[in-house]
């Protein structure tokens, strides 16, 4: 019986806003049809059920977040490339019609993004299903964290030299 598993443990809605984001994002520029669109979502979908299959905690949301984030950064997710590829969209393509700084986060309950290295992170899709309540807490100092992760040791390294 698949009911066992608690009462939420696909991840539809989360990964249809997910592919509904990046397929916008595609759409945006006009160069690419709702025909190739569909394909796309479609080979998007299949593609991150898939991935996210044995990495999806609703349990413990932030279980493996790292795993699912989603992530351009002048280099293209290897998930978007490979939908990209079913409908003949060329890497460089796509770094045309994407942001060249990306990071998507898809996790039980809630999918949200930012654009660029230090753009603020919009929420794109969230459950009104009751989260643990420390969830929020801990999604900040997840995300704080991968935000100030890269800048933040270096300033504490000069200041310890300095001083």
């Amino acid at each position: 019986h698949s009911h066992r598993r608690g009462p939420r443990a696909d991840m539809v809605p989360e990964i249809a806003a997910a592919v509904g984001f990046v397929s916008g994002l595609l759409r945006t520029r006009g160069c690419v049809s709702e025909q190739q669109l569909q394909v796309f979502s479609g080979a998007l979908r299949e593609a991150l059920t898939e991935h996210y299959k044995h990495h999806w905690f609703p349990e413990k949301p932030f279980k493996g977040s790292g795993y699912r984030c989603i992530r351009i950064n002048h280099r293209m997710d290897p998930i978007i490339s490979k939908a990209a590829g079913q409908i003949g969209l060329s890497l460089p393509q796509l770094y045309q019609l994407l942001p060249s700084e990306l990071t998507l986060w898809v996790d039980p309950y809630e999918v949200s993004y930012r654009i660029g290295e230090d753009g603020s992170i919009c929420v794109l899709y969230e459950a009104a299903a009751a989260k643990p309540p420390s969830s929020s807490y801990g999604m900040l100092t997840c995300k704080n964290q991968m935000m100030l992760g890269r800048a933040s040791p270096s300033k504490n390294y000069i200041m310890t030299v300095s001083s």
